[in-house]
């Protein structure tokens, strides 16, 4: 999971880190208050998930991966506020669902006919 650095919350990595949910989270780590000292390291307090995440977002792999949600959510975002989803404008779950549901599927079929017009003129390779 691809996490917004401004939405990360330790309560919430943890949960999802569970062995029963099974998310790996990618989340940038906090600067740390105290100077000096390395945000990757845990912390005496850290539960075994949140000291596994501040390891791994330490790792090149993890920031590599992590750079991946500027191109793939941010993108997205963007796009649906620009088709007019700034704001939900029905009340109860079930009906946000759907709303972003129907935003998701049109975004899938938008996608899909510019890539097979994009495909559709792009040279044969050898």
């Amino acid at each position: 999971m691809l996490v917004d650095g401004g939405f990360a919350q330790l309560e919430d990595i943890e949960k999802v880190s569970s062995p029963e949910v099974g998310v790996r989270v990618y989340a940038p780590v906090q600067k740390p208050r105290k100077e000096g000292r390395d945000p990757h390291q845990p912390l005496p307090g850290d539960s075994v998930a949140i000291a596994a995440w501040r390891q791994r977002m330490g790792t090149p792999e993890a920031k590599e991966i992590y750079q991946e949600r500027a191109s793939t959510a941010e993108c997205v975002n963007a796009i649906s506020r620009n088709r007019g989803l700034r704001q939900f404008l029905v009340r109860g779950l079930q009906k946000v669902r759907t709303v972003v549901l129907w935003f998701a599927i049109a975004h899938n079929l938008l996608r899909a006919v510019a890539l097979r017009a994009q495909a559709a003129v792009a040279p044969v390779g050898d």
